[in-house]
């Protein structure tokens, strides 16, 4: 099975997968190695890594590498963060076509205004439901293999209201897209109207700090949301880590105060697979040695 069969299976299957993000390859690999069945690559994750907030501040080509060094680096599928394509339609195309060439196994298109803004951020904009429309199509008929996921995302909530936003989604549906995806609800009982009314697999994004209530995987499993996406614990786990080793060192002039809180260098060999390319090594230069 492929990467984007097994998404496709995941979308299929009854039930509720969590999909923990990561701001980078490194933090795609431990979401692997933690055993989770598939990893989002968030952009505003990325964004942050880059020491910019999430704004649409990188570009098409800045994004499909750190994307294809993230596929090439784990097993499981990639959900990748598509943003509003980068423009219109035409722009949509040429994502599509990059980011499939980039080997993820879905991605979400959202209905913003371009550039676009953090889904928990105020001040933002939509497109018209057409023009998303046009979009939505644009991207289903770029795909080559069908196997490819399109999530649609719409960001109408905090414009036009809950009711609009699930009827983008429906449309976003129809028009060809895999996965509805509403933004931002902000009670549970819009996360019950959301999982209730959108015609199709039903994304979450589980986003601490924003405007949507945190439930549990259980909680949204059983309002029949399909997919989970956890777009910044990964990032802000590790923000707070770093903050406190550099506290510490700048403190007492070492971090033996934290070292039981730092992975061993065994462990940090082990992230990265180092072991495995060893083995390579063995393997295949031994015969570039001479007599």
């Amino acid at each position: 099975m492929t990467a984007r069969q097994a998404m496709r299976h995941l979308i299929a299957r009854t039930g509720y997968t969590m999909v923990p993000g990561a701001y980078d390859t490194l933090t795609a690999r431990l979401v692997e190695q933690a055993g989770f069945a598939a990893v989002y690559l968030t952009g505003g994750g990325y964004s942050r890594a880059n020491g910019y907030p999430d704004m649409g501040l990188l570009t098409l080509g800045e994004n499909v590498r750190f994307i294809g060094l993230t596929v090439e680096a784990v097993g499981i599928p990639v959900i990748a963060d598509a943003d509003t394509g980068y423009g219109n339609a035409l722009n949509v195309i040429r994502t599509v076509r990059e980011y499939e060439k980039a080997g993820v196994a879905a991605f979400h298109l959202e209905d913003q205004v371009s550039p676009k803004k953090c889904g928990h951020y105020d001040g933002k904009e939509v497109v018209s439901k057409d023009e998303m429309i046009g979009k939505i199509k644009a991207a289903v008929d770029t795909r080559q293999d069908r196997d490819l996921v399109i999530i649609a995302r719409s960001d109408a909530r905090a414009i036009e209201g809950l009711d609009a936003a699930i009827d983008r989604v429906n449309a976003y549906l129809e028009a060809g897209a895999d996965v509805g995806f509403v933004e931002a609800p902000q009670t549970v009982d819009e996360l019950r109207i959301v999982g209730r009314r959108v015609q199709g697999p039903a994304l979450v994004n589980v986003f601490e700090g924003g405007k949507t209530p945190m439930l549990a995987a259980s909680e949204l499993e059983a309002m029949a949301f399909r997919l989970g996406i956890y777009p910044s614990q990964t990032h802000r786990a590790a923000i707070r880590a770093a903050q406190r080793v550099l506290r510490v060192l700048k403190e007492d002039g070492h971090t033996t105060r934290v070292d039981p809180d730092l992975a061993t260098f065994q462990e940090r060999e082990d992230a990265v697979g180092t072991a495995d390319w060893r083995r390579l090594e063995e393997k295949y230069l031994r015969f570039g040695e001479g007599p």
